[in-house]
């Protein structure tokens, strides 16, 4: 048994024990788990043929879900913020982690986890080929091989191995000072909350029934051992902008959060 193939045991095994007992309502994750879960299954299915023969192949049972749209509607987009329940928060927190410390090699490895390019096949040929078609690496021809390296290396995910983590993040005091280096305004604490409640960064105390966890997590998260927010790189370069482009001014900022009025952080970047 190969070292990946034991990594994606312990991956799921972990998983297991994180989960065991729990409902945890959201599908989201099942996204983020799809080419563990691929791999397992082909494995599982590679075992029964190396122990039982070819007459015990489940491959007429795995089958790719289907994909409706790449839309998505505001239920969905609410769902994707709720991800961020304190479960799936730390379901994700284990993930992320596990992936992080693996060797490069054993991330690679299609035997820990599937990697699948999409992309829609327009063809003129046979109506009965199949709509689904795996290309063995190790089958292609050398141009071929050369054409699939340079658009895996387009898309290919890089793993950032981060041991704390919190690095590069900031509180709000680090917020307003970095901020007040790049501009020539008097930022304040104030206008920070007022910037977070508007763009919808994070929960305030005008923010009802809503978990500490929900935030935008490009720009924020919430630290739960310290029970407080850390700020990102992408936050404070969007303020700084926000403020260099005159996008809003300091007025407008502070009527938007007096009338409680949110904003779409994407119309301002």
């Amino acid at each position: 048994m190969s070292e990946a193939i034991i990594k994606n045991l312990d991956f799921f095994i972990g998983l297991r024990n994180k989960i065991e007992h729990r409902y945890l309502a959201q599908s989201e994750i099942d996204k983020m788990l799809f080419g563990e879960c691929q791999s397992l299954l082909y494995n599982y299915e590679n075992f029964l043929i190396d122990i039982f023969g070819e007459n015990y192949s489940i491959n007429e049972n795995l089958a790719f879900s289907l994909q409706f749209s790449t839309y998505r509607t505001p239920q969905q987009a609410i769902a994707n913020k709720n991800v961020l329940s304190r479960e799936i928060f730390n379901i994700k927190d284990y993930i992320e982690k596990y992936r992080n410390n693996l060797p490069q090699d054993i991330y690679d490895s299609q035997e820990y986890s599937i990697k699948l390019i999409q992309i829609p096949k327009i063809s003129n040929t046979n109506r009965s080929d199949l709509a689904i078609e795996f290309i063995k690496l190790n089958e292609l021809n050398d141009i071929d091989k050369e054409k699939f390296n340079k658009l895996n290396a387009i898309i290919k995910d890089k793993i950032v191995k981060v041991e704390v983590s919190n690095a590069g993040g900031l509180k709000a005091g680090g917020v307003i000072n970095k901020v007040a280096e790049n501009l020539e305004i008097k930022f304040t604490h104030h206008l920070h909350r007022c910037l977070y409640f508007i763009f919808s960064i994070r929960p305030t105390f005008l923010d009802k029934n809503i978990s500490p966890f929900d935030t935008n997590i490009k720009y924020c998260h919430y630290d739960e051992p310290h029970k407080d927010y850390i700020y990102s790189e992408s936050w404070t370069n969007f303020i700084i902008n926000l403020f260099k482009n005159s996008k809003l001014s300091i007025d407008n900022i502070k009527i938007l959060f007096k009338n409680k009025t949110k904003l779409d952080i994407k119309d301002y970047i």
